[in-house]
């Protein structure tokens, strides 16, 4: 039992501890549900965000999860209230799952604010859904931990294993080179997705969830454990139990998110060849926290960062022998002196106190410090140039090496959708030298800024062996995907950004080494078609596409709107009786 004292410090006692006509509001429809009156005896109240959806797959068990939490909350002695968020599935939802992350992270926001809640698990799953939810606990700043909902089994195929995501873009080039049949393709795709769970691949899922494990948002080892072991189970047990400590002790996302952990949470993304997604979800996470990060940051601390784990979309592995391998306990321990490990966690201990005990049972999957997967510098670098100004990024470890230096003529398309439209035109003028521009799929040019800049090659120089080109886009690319692509051109061509003024036939230098990004076409004849461009019209006239557009910030700042950078804290608001 709680002491009257604490009882009157909790802020959901402003609903359930409240007197009169109000308090008995309040305690009496609560108790349709069955509660008794024990529940609001001062006990810490625990929301329980989930984005569970059958229309999200990656998400689709996660109302099981939130079943393990419970059990951990009662333990503890709270009470838990399960309540629903936007499921945000990159699968399905059209134009992209981005468009809605900030929608998402406003709901969230409003919900937890809204409701008598002291701390909060959150629960995500699908790439835009851990990051969306953080944001929103990031701007409440209730004490939060996040339970992520796992990695599927590995895919399994013709005796091999297959990732999910990364595996379809090379069916697709099979296919279209003539190597593989329409037959084929339909049987592999029962092989891929075998379990509950989000991508096995080195995704923006499995990404975004190393991100939380290292921004220490989410306990050890949560970030691995499959969608269908135990210990997913038994660990967001643990959460629910370690969150009501957390409200005991009021210990915060902005007590955990500082700077250090950000710095921790980009060096580990270039050790685990994370995806390039990352860049824009933890600059709109630190906005939200005003922390100071910007993306040059990403390219200057990952630097002197190996890359450590061979998993695909970059190497040979998947999520399920990570895992079994120690998982991301063990990559934290090898980079050691290269993090923060003084940070504070969710866990109530150190990132050091955290790691101490990690043990690497696989030495093919995670390597040593000292004889790396890759070498340092190959993680994501930022380019600059007069054709990305504000900044591009590029997957150096996904990318092919002979083409990080590369000048090429341009073919230029508008849209993705006018290059697939073509591209399997035998009569298409490119070869593989060519550097293909896909313009138009920038935040507001789509809307969204979808996953779209790894376009497929023409099928007549797959034919020829072709396997990778130099491909320059405003768009992003899914952390599952691969090949020499150029994304997040900001500003991007819709508001008018360099990429917008590129013709057919100007000459394009990608020189990754010196992070330069150039467009070869003198500032006079620049000048003359920019005084010609004239701009797109508006994607979308109501709702919320609308309210995107007009107010959604270029990559290099994240992508959030810019009436949510900040926090807004968790105040009680008004009453309504």
């Amino acid at each position: 039992m709680t002491d009257p004292g604490t009882h009157r410090r909790r802020r959901s006692a402003a609903w359930f501890g409240a007197e009169g006509r109000s308090g008995m509001v309040y305690r009496s429809w609560m108790r349709n549900q069955g509660y008794s009156g024990e529940v609001f005896d001062g006990r810490p109240v625990i929301g329980i965000a989930t984005t569970w959806s059958e229309l999200a797959p990656c998400n689709s068990h996660l109302h099981r999860v939130a079943e393990s939490v419970k059990r951990g909350v009662w333990q503890a002695g709270g009470f838990p209230l399960e309540f629903p968020a936007m499921a945000l599935g990159e699968t399905l939802m059209r134009p992209t799952a981005m468009l809605y992350r900030n929608l998402l992270a406003m709901e969230a926001e409003e919900l937890m604010r809204a409701n008598p809640l002291d701390g909060v698990v959150l629960l995500s799953g699908c790439d835009k859904t851990t990051p969306g939810l953080l944001m929103a606990a990031s701007s409440v700043d209730l004490p939060a931990i996040m339970v992520t909902g796992g990695p599927m089994l590995n895919g399994k195929y013709r005796g091999g294993d297959v990732g999910s995501g990364t595996q379809v873009w090379r069916f697709e080039a099979e296919l279209a080179a003539g190597r593989m049949t329409q037959e084929e393709c339909d049987f592999a795709e029962g092989c891929m997705a075998r379990s509950n769970g989000h991508c096995m691949t080195m995704g923006t899922a499995s990404t975004m969830a190393s991100m939380a494990e290292a921004l220490g948002m989410q306990l050890p080892y949560s970030a691995s454990w499959p969608a269908v072991d135990a210990r997913r189970y038994e660990t967001a047990q643990r959460a629910g139990r370690r969150i009501v400590a957390m409200v005991e002790e009021d210990l915060r996302p902005s007590q955990i998110m500082t700077r250090a952990a950000f710095e921790n949470a980009i060096r580990v993304n270039a050790a685990i060849g994370g995806s390039t997604n990352a860049v824009i979800h933890l600059l709109a996470i630190a906005g939200r926290l005003g922390v100071p990060l910007t993306l040059d940051d990403f390219d200057a601390l990952a630097r002197e960062v190996p890359t450590l784990v061979d998993l695909q979309p970059s190497g040979r592995f998947l999520m399920e022998d990570f895992c079994y391998a120690g998982g991301l306990p063990v990559v934290m321990r090898e980079l050691g002196a290269l993090l923060h490990t003084d940070a504070a966690t969710v866990s109530g201990r150190t990132v050091a106190e955290n790691v101490a005990g990690a043990e690497c049972w696989n030495r093919e999957v995670i390597r040593p410090l000292d004889d790396p997967f890759q070498e340092a510098g190959t993680g994501t670098a930022v380019l600059r140039g007069n054709l990305a100004p504000n900044g591009a990024v590029i997957k150096q470890s996904a990318a092919s090496r002979h083409l990080l230096r590369h000048r090429g003529r341009a073919l230029v398309f508008d849209t993705p959708e006018d290059y697939l439209a073509v591209h399997a035109d035998e009569d298409l003028p490119v070869d593989e030298n060519t550097v293909l521009v896909i313009r138009g799929s920038g935040p507001r040019g789509y809307p969204g800024m979808p996953e779209v800049a790894n376009v497929v090659l023409p099928p007549k120089l797959l034919r020829q062996g072709v396997e990778d080109m130099v491909r320059v886009c405003d768009g992003r690319m899914s952390g599952t995907g691969f090949g020499t692509v150029v994304l997040h051109v900001s500003p991007e061509s819709a508001v008018g950004g360099p990429l917008a003024l590129v013709r057919d036939g100007d000459w394009i230098t990608l020189d990754v080494p010196a992070r330069a990004l150039t467009l070869e076409v003198g500032e006079e004849e620049l000048e003359r078609r920019r005084a010609a461009w004239e701009p797109p019209p508006p994607v979308a006239e109501r709702g919320w596409s609308r309210l995107y557009t007009e107010h959604v910030l270029q990559a290099d700042q994240g992508l959030d709107l810019d009436f949510l950078t900040g926090s807004s804290g968790h105040q009680v608001p008004r009453e309504s009786h």
